[in-house]
């Protein structure tokens, strides 16, 4: 007979609104139970009573974590429903802060992680390196967390010389300070003893579970949106991180090499960025549908948008990639022990709160 165990909504690894309720054989997980619905905002249905120019600053409150990216993503969707052409320049300033959300999400997750296995230094001093990737977003938007920077047509703010240089300083020495933190979190024999080997999704499970972002690439699949191109992705150098040992190392090994590759991404955007215009004018009201994706830190995100012609959109639909991947963690946490479940999780990166909505 198994036991019953409610991991959440309120537990030292994952405060955040999802229970799991982990059947017991002894220590060892035989079935998992997720219960969602704890926290339900109504945003999709608030972006239908507010027109579609204050949907943009709403939907950056869909997640405070990678906020700029669901702004951008659904500025994207109106654009290609009205048919506005970015100016180059604004793309490269897309992509500029999209990375720069990118690295402090990771960093976040990193030293998250860290700590929940009691690496208490090494989770300080990952979030004092996140610091100069925020100070570098209020410098350039007056935001740390909710920048407002992206707008229908374009951006809202440029970037000078003078700004430029101070984000390009505090990536040389994030880089600096990734380069001693890093590898403590790579090849410190604790940290292994607790991730190596825990939470496998092998490649196949990974695909039919639907996995996304550091989730599916640390499973072998070299799935990542930033490839098709979008806004000025098509003129950068850069691969897909992937890793194949499928475990909870490897989603973290994605993680630490993705922050080295959004900071040579934001340097490339900077040194190519051309001088153009950075908003077009545009005239009338959405009208259609369109279905618009991004690849977010934790993975994929989807915007669903129908305008019928007025300033009120007729739907709004999200799904983003903490729900793309609960599938994967439930396949993960079959058959691993109690005391790995907080390893696991944190593995996934969870953001439940934007899951909900």
């Amino acid at each position: 007979m198994s036991t019953i165990v409610p991991f959440g909504p309120q537990h030292p690894v994952l405060p955040e609104p999802i229970q799991l309720r982990l059947a017991l054989d002894d220590e060892r997980i035989v079935s998992v139970l997720p219960v969602v619905g704890y926290v339900h905002r109504g945003l999709e249905k608030l972006a239908e009573q507010k027109d579609f120019v204050q949907d943009s600053y709403l939907v950056e409150r869909v997640c405070g974590i990678c906020s700029f990216m669901h702004s951008m993503s659904y500025c994207m969707g109106i654009e290609e429903m009205m048919e506005i052409t970015v100016p180059e320049r604004a793309n490269y300033l897309r992509v500029v802060w999209a990375e720069l959300h990118r690295i402090h999400s990771h960093l976040l997750a990193l030293g998250l992680l860290a700590d929940a296995f009691g690496f208490e230094n090494l989770f300080m001093q990952l979030w004092r390196t996140r610091e100069r990737i925020m100070d570098a977003m209020e410098y350039t938007t007056g935001g740390r967390v909710m920048l407002n920077a992206c707008c229908i047509g374009g951006v809202r703010r440029d970037i000078n010389d003078e700004q430029k240089a101070f984000v390009l300083n505090q990536l040389k020495e994030a880089e600096a300070e990734l380069k001693r933190l890093i590898p403590v979190m790579t090849d410190d024999y604790s940290v292994k003893k607790r991730l190596v080997g825990i939470g496998i999704l092998d490649k196949a499970a990974a695909y039919a579970a639907g996995a996304v972002g550091p989730t599916a690439r640390g499973s072998g699949h070299a799935m990542d949106h930033r490839t098709t191109g979008y806004i000025a992705y098509k003129n950068l150098d850069f691969e897909p991180v992937v890793e194949t040992s499928c475990d909870s190392y490897a989603r973290t090994l994605v993680r630490c090499r993705e922050v080295y590759q959004s900071i040579d991404l934001v340097r490339q955007a900077l040194d190519k960025m051309p001088d153009t215009e950075i908003k077009v004018a545009y005239k009338g009201k959405p009208c259609g549908e369109v279905a618009i994706r991004c690849e977010q830190p934790r993975g994929e995100v989807l915007y669903y948008l129908k305008g019928n012609g007025t300033d009120h959109l007729d739907r709004m639909r999200v799904r983003t990639p903490t729900f793309a991947n609960i599938p994967a963690l439930m396949t993960m946490l079959n058959g691993s022990q109690l005391a790995d479940v907080g390893m696991i999780v944190l593995s996934v990166d969870p953001c439940i709160s934007c899951t909900e909505r």
